[in-house]
């Protein structure tokens, strides 16, 4: 055993800590927000994540038939709106690595009366649990700065992608402009964590969820790492003036 790869740290938000101990923590994070995640995505967001995801549907190209491998899907929002794409005769594949949050998608799903087309499986980014080449697209919406080694989890997903499929990363980024930018770290840093402990009685896992924004790779830094996986044609969208930015790469 190679005893550097076992001793790598990661960040969980500012802190460094071992891979191990970072996943666990992770876990931890959505095990406490789960019950109150979808309320705290609107009140943090003022409603916008839910047309951040539409845009995010809107240039994955999914059509009818198609399947869609979702990770990171936690309450399914947009596993919803694949389901609705791919009609009957498609699929899509909740996947996320926190059970609570993946029982909180499903009865979501339920819920609303979508059943046949849908499946929902706990596992891992960085090693889906799927044969080879299975998906037209694959997605993952404001998980990838969770996991633990981003470029794995890159490579995971591309493994899954079909010749000719695409993959959509929806992700907080970084403002594009300064005043901006100013803007956004106050409202980060001083107001959601006071919003998750009104809701949730949670400010620490909010403060988390903060803080591994600002450790996230930039715009262009997670294009060249989507390119470093085997993506091609790798673009992204700035939305909200850079606080979420949408990717987009191509498997040909």
């Amino acid at each position: 055993m190679n005893p550097e790869k076992t001793n790598r740290s990661a960040h969980f938000g500012f802190s460094d800590v071992s891979e191990k101990e970072k996943t666990s923590l992770v876990e931890n994070v959505f095990r406490s927000v789960a019950a109150r995640y979808d309320l705290m995505n609107d009140l943090m967001s003022l409603g916008a994540h839910r047309l951040w995801k539409d845009f995010a549907v809107g240039r994955s190209g999914v059509r009818r038939g198609q399947t869609v491998l979702d990770v990171a899907a936690g309450s399914c929002d947009l596993t919803h709106r694949f389901v609705e794409r791919v009609g009957h005769e498609g699929k899509v594949v909740a996947v996320d690595v926190s059970r609570p949050m993946l029982q909180r998608g499903k009865s979501r799903m339920i819920d609303a009366g979508m059943i046949r087309n849908v499946a929902y499986v706990l596992s891992d980014a960085q090693n889906l649990a799927f044969a080879d080449q299975q998906f037209d697209c694959v997605s993952i919406g404001f998980g990838l700065r969770n996991v633990t080694r981003i470029e794995s989890a890159l490579g995971s997903m591309f493994q899954m992608l079909r010749p000719g499929g695409r993959i959509v990363v929806l992700e907080f980024s970084h403002p594009s402009s300064k005043f901006l930018s100013r803007l956004y770290d106050r409202y980060s840093f001083s107001v959601i964590p006071r919003i998750g402990r009104a809701v949730t009685g949670d400010e620490r896992s909010y403060r988390y969820l903060v803080e591994s924004i600002r450790q996230h790779p930039n715009q262009e830094a997670l294009r060249k790492m989507m390119g470093e996986a085997g993506f091609e044609d790798v673009y992204y969208h700035n939305l909200s003036g850079g606080v979420v930015a949408l990717h987009v790469g191509f498997r040909y």
